[in-house]
């Protein structure tokens, strides 16, 4: 089976990764987890695309490839997929995340291609917005390209949120609750380990995603 999708970002690192390559040595440890990551999933994904079992798609940036944990089988989405797994709730898991995606990546680039998979899926997560906070220009964009992408997304989607009260992120926060408040999404508060960081200081390690997977694991099985 083939499938052209690809889950490499075909943009050049931006001068803020650069700049943070030559002054924090994990950021290239952790940099050089990106295309084993994604060639992982591209492997997944065709196994996936040959399953009969209920289709999860996961939409997002490095947070859902698993950058920063010490396999891929430590990443957010894996490690919900087991816990899942261990209470009879089954999926098989096409991913289109990639590293370094932004808001305007899920809607043209992840989103289309959702739409041109075969089979519907039972169950679409979103973890998208920190790659916008870092530029001043996609930060001003953010609130309304968020509320772009809740309208595109089909309805029942799992929206990742993240614990701020203030500032644009927080902007983001209300906008997902609104639309869930109108029955769009499902809203999924997201809680992060204190200190769960990979060498990179950015990426959750192992335990930080555990702490994202156990999230999501609650969200899903709520709505089961």
């Amino acid at each position: 089976m083939t499938f052209a999708y690809s889950n490499l970002n075909d943009r050049s690192p931006g001068w803020f990764f650069r700049l943070a390559r030559r002054l924090l040595p994990g950021v290239g440890l952790v940099e050089n987890e990106i295309k084993p990551y994604a060639e992982a999933w591209q492997e997944r994904n065709l196994a996936a695309l040959a399953s009969a079992d209920p289709l999860w798609v996961v939409l997002g940036d490095s947070l859902s490839q698993g950058v920063g944990a010490s396999s891929v089988e430590h990443g957010w989405v894996p490690q919900t997929q087991r816990a899942l797994d261990s209470r009879g709730v089954r999926y098989r898991i096409v991913n289109l995340s990639f590293s370094g995606a932004r808001v305007s990546d899920v809607l043209s680039r992840q989103i289309p291609a959702l739409a041109g998979l075969s089979a519907a899926p039972e169950l679409i997560t979103v973890l998208i917005g920190s790659n916008d906070i870092i530029r001043r220009d996609l930060r001003a964009r953010l609130p309304g390209n968020f509320r772009a992408l809740l309208s595109a997304l089909p309805s029942g989607a799992l929206v990742a949120t993240v614990p701020r009260t203030r500032g644009v992120q927080a902007e983001v926060n209300r906008i997902v609750h609104e639309a869930e408040d109108g029955g769009a999404v499902v809203a999924v508060p997201l809680h992060f380990a204190a200190g769960a960081r990979a060498p990179d200081h950015f990426h959750p390690d192992d335990t930080g995603y555990a702490a994202i997977a156990d999230d999501f694991t609650a969200a899903i099985l709520a709505r089961q």
